[in-house]
């Protein structure tokens, strides 16, 4: 009896959880294909979506897209041509095949968990590892990430930092659709501290936590994305002073601040994104 009422409630735990996970799920996530309508990205980054998406090529010249079983190789055609043509100028400069991971859903719109922006497809996440070969579709989704950073000592690994990194950066953050490309501290202070002889770039490489294996980069919103909301530009200059040097790790007591539980409200989407979500 003892035995049939634990089996009875591990089942209805079981059948929590599952309802839980559905009723948590994103309804953007279950779409399958792009919507159909004239190209437009709607919204701002972090709260909108995406009409008239193109899907990015499974393997290009220059470029291998990895986890493709997410579903995620969808954005703006201003972002689809800005990879195909990253990954032809870095192949030429000698680098092998750029790993694209996420970009955006076939409609955009927001995760279950996960990315809080990619909504638009005008972001993408490009692994700071590159591939040698033509890789097998199990390893396209089975890629391990390479980190560039020491977290808990805050600074550089040099034995998985190359020389194709800084070309990286630099051929990436060189074009005029980009707005910003966000990296962890670390890379900005190693990028800031090599020569080049034009620094005006820097200023689109923002330090942001978390990207210690992969670069963002984020695209202006796109003529004729009459919805679409930019970012505020960043800060003029090259970044590499005081803005940077206040990311590094602070003593303890700096650190102590009064605990504050902030309500988040709900983000309503642009009229737009219904049509797009459900047509």
């Amino acid at each position: 009896m003892k035995k049939d009422l634990l089996m009875i409630l591990f089942i209805c735990m079981f059948l929590l959880g599952a309802y839980m996970a559905i009723a948590q799920a994103s309804p953007w996530e279950g779409v399958k294909a792009p919507y159909e309508g004239q190209e437009q990205s709607i919204g701002s980054y972090a709260n909108g979506c995406l009409s008239g998406g193109e899907a990015l090529p499974l393997q290009g010249e220059g470029f291998q897209v990895i986890r493709p079983s997410r579903n995620r190789y969808y954005g703006h055609p201003d972002m689809i041509a800005y990879l195909t043509k990253l990954g032809a100028k870095t192949k030429a400069f000698g680098l092998d095949d750029l790993l694209i991971a996420d970009i955006a859903m076939p409609r955009g719109g927001n995760f279950s968990s996960g990315h809080a922006s990619h909504q638009t497809g005008l972001d993408a996440d490009i692994w700071l590892s590159f591939a040698p070969e033509t890789l097998t579709k199990t390893a396209t989704e089975n890629q391990t990430a390479v980190s560039l950073v020491d977290l808990k000592n805050y600074k550089l690994r040099r034995e998985n930092w190359l020389k194709e990194h800084a070309i990286l950066f630099q051929v990436a953050a060189s074009e005029p659709e980009v707005a910003r490309i966000f990296v962890h501290p670390v890379i900005k202070e190693t990028l800031c501290g090599l020569s080049w002889e034009d620094r005006s770039w820097l200023q689109k490489v923002r330090p942001w936590w978390g990207h210690h294996y992969h670069m963002h980069v984020r695209l202006r919103c796109p003529e004729g994305s009459t919805s679409c909301v930019n970012q505020k530009a960043p800060p003029l200059g090259d970044g590499c002073g005081a803005e940077l040097i206040s990311w590094r790790p602070k003593p303890e007591d700096d650190k102590k601040t009064a605990s504050v539980t902030k309500k988040k409200k709900a983000k309503i989407k642009p009229a737009q994104c219904t049509t797009v979500l459900t047509q």
